[in-house]
């Protein structure tokens, strides 16, 4: 094997430590295609274990829930971010997004935002002593979203979003051509009126987000390597205890399941035993599935029933302290079932904010066995807020 086709396997292998299940490789495990799309950009829903999607509205909504731009504060916003990863292999390796929003009327807003994951730069020689070529291996979305309140607490949004994966090397036999896709996402978020309790006020919130929904990735545009997009299902709620004036504590909760097939039992006869043969069939039963299909099927086809579905669904939990929206604390903690990838970890953050800037931080801790990518990794989101303000209710 030639030094191109070992790097070649080494990009892919990273791709595949990069899935959105981290974890060991079991066969229910579900893997997908570009699983950057389902990483935390920013650090404020990473302090809280990646919550976002019923969270108050901020300039990084559209990552988890573009129906929350309608309920949005300040009329504009930018907002950029940085993400290191795998900072224990090597230090080239980070997520970047950009997002802007504007807020049209008291009633809608549209958004838009890139986000870029690059694998940094890898030498390529056929030979020790061979001139190095460089190639920088990455991935990118582009998405546009547009809001609407559909009442004063309910909103909707659509999504649409443009996917380029270039993650392929050429070689004598192949080009390095990009893999490319679209996808759609459809959003709702509800939030309440400041409601009076008898020692504090409160606001509810809740919200949803089907993402992703798109054709197939191939690098080679053939059926033997489409692979599903990361298409999944956010269900949030939260409850803002507003205790006064100028302290709030804001508690969440949040559901996640991925809307792809779950890969089946390789063991096709029953036997006992899996023969290469029975893997092959398994494997291109799996990837003949279409994507539509394959949406439906993702809730019902777990080999093991209902037990086994129920683990697809991960959950965490945060909370916010905020003061006088000036500075924030945040925890939380997500968790993943040991037989689905077993992601287990705390995170915490704060949020400094000064007249239009603000800046956010974030810190991971593993409590799982596997390891984490973005663990002992600090996140960092700055944003500008500007223009005219609108009231919350």
């Amino acid at each position: 094997m030639n030094f191109n086709e070992k790097m070649k396997k080494l990009i892919l292998f990273t791709s595949c430590i990069l899935v959105f299940s981290y974890a060991n490789a079991q066969d229910r495990v579900i893997t997908t295609a570009v699983p950057f799309l389902l990483v935390s950009a920013d650090a404020r829903a990473a302090g809280m274990a990646d919550i976002g999607v019923a969270t108050s509205a901020d300039a990084f909504s559209q990552q988890w829930n573009p129906a929350k731009y309608a309920f949005a504060t300040d009329k504009q916003g930018v907002s950029v971010s940085f993400t290191p990863y795998l900072t224990d292999l090597a230090n080239d390796i980070s997520l970047g997004q950009l997002t802007y929003y504007n807020k049209i009327s008291d009633r809608n807003a549209f958004a838009a935002s890139i986000r870029y994951f690059g694998f940094g730069e890898i030498e390529l020689r056929d030979n020790p002593n061979d001139p190095a070529r460089i190639v920088s291996p990455n991935e990118f979305a582009i998405d546009g979203s547009y809001s609407l309140k559909l009442s004063e607490k309910f909103s909707m949004a659509v999504a649409g979003r443009y996917i380029r994966s270039n993650l392929k090397v050429a070689t004598d036999n192949a080009d390095a051509s990009a893999a490319s896709s679209f996808a759609i996402d459809v959003a709702g978020f509800y939030q309440s009126e400041e409601i009076a309790y008898s020692e504090f006020n409160g606001r509810w919130r809740a919200g949803f987000n089907i993402q992703n929904l798109g054709p197939k990735i191939s690098y080679d545009n053939d059926n033997i390597s489409t692979n599903f997009l990361p298409a999944n299902l956010k269900l949030g709620t939260g409850f803002d205890f507003i205790l006064d004036d100028y302290n709030k504590v804001a508690v969440n909760v949040e559901f996640n399941k991925l809307l792809v097939p779950t890969p089946q039992n390789p063991d096709l006869n029953g036997d006992g035993t899996i023969t290469p043969e029975e893997r092959a069939q398994n494997t291109d039963n799996y990837r003949s599935i279409g994507w539509v299909s394959g949406v439906f099927k993702s809730f019902g086809d777990a080999p093991d029933g209902l037990s086994e579905e129920t683990k697809e669904v991960t959950y965490a939990v945060g909370a916010e302290y905020s003061y006088q929206d000036s500075f924030a604390m945040r925890l939380g903690y997500f968790h993943e079932s040991p037989l689905k990838g077993a992601r287990k970890y705390f995170s915490m953050g704060a949020g400094f904010k000064y007249n239009v800037v603000k800046v956010d931080v974030s810190y991971l801790f593993s409590a799982s066995k596997v390891k984490n990518p973005l663990e002992n990794t600090l996140r960092f989101s700055l944003t500008f807020n500007f223009g005219d303000k609108y009231d919350e209710y």
